[in-house]
């Protein structure tokens, strides 16, 4: 059984934190790209991954084929073989920054849905708590008003200005 690249971890990760297919996503990603700018920055980190995830594969095949057993590479091969460890190196490398960053997008979205919902969760709070104090028994004044806030700026400071 094939271990899980991390294309398909993105995938999964995506997937989970939006709760759509990755296909939905990739059509709400370019039709409505303002909508939802995390998913916008999570899908494109996404086709890059899928692009340096293609490369690694390339880089893996081309190593195989010059270390396969049995084979002796003649001198001038070693050059490749190095080179293209190397680059499997460095795709991989960026594969792993790649995921890094849509997991960096996917924690922001969580930790920006409880803060979309804390400000209607204190207004709702607010208000019972106002109601509790504007009931009145009949026949009791009301409570004295409140002074008004003082807005504007300081008073000007004595001197010239520059």
């Amino acid at each position: 059984m094939p271990t899980a690249t991390m294309l398909d971890q993105a995938t999964a990760m995506i997937e989970k934190a939006w709760g759509r297919p990755i296909e939905v996503l990739e059509v709400l990603a370019i039709r409505r790209p303002s909508e939802d700018p995390l998913l916008r920055s999570a899908m494109h980190t996404h086709t890059a991954l899928a692009i340096t995830d293609n490369s690694v594969t390339a880089h893996q095949d081309r190593l195989h084929a010059l270390t396969r057993p049995g084979y002796v590479p003649a001198f001038y091969e070693l050059d490749r073989i190095t080179n293209s460890a190397v680059d499997l190196r460095i795709a991989h490398t960026q594969s792993r920054t790649y995921l890094q960053a849509i997991r960096r997008v996917v924690e922001a979205r969580e930790a920006a849905a409880p803060a979309d919902r804390a400000p209607a969760v204190r207004l709702a709070q607010a208000a019972v708590a106002r109601s509790g104090h504007a009931s009145h028994t009949p026949g009791q004044a009301p409570d004295p008003p409140a002074p008004p806030a003082v807005v504007g700026s300081p008073a000007p400071a004595p001197g010239p200005r520059r």
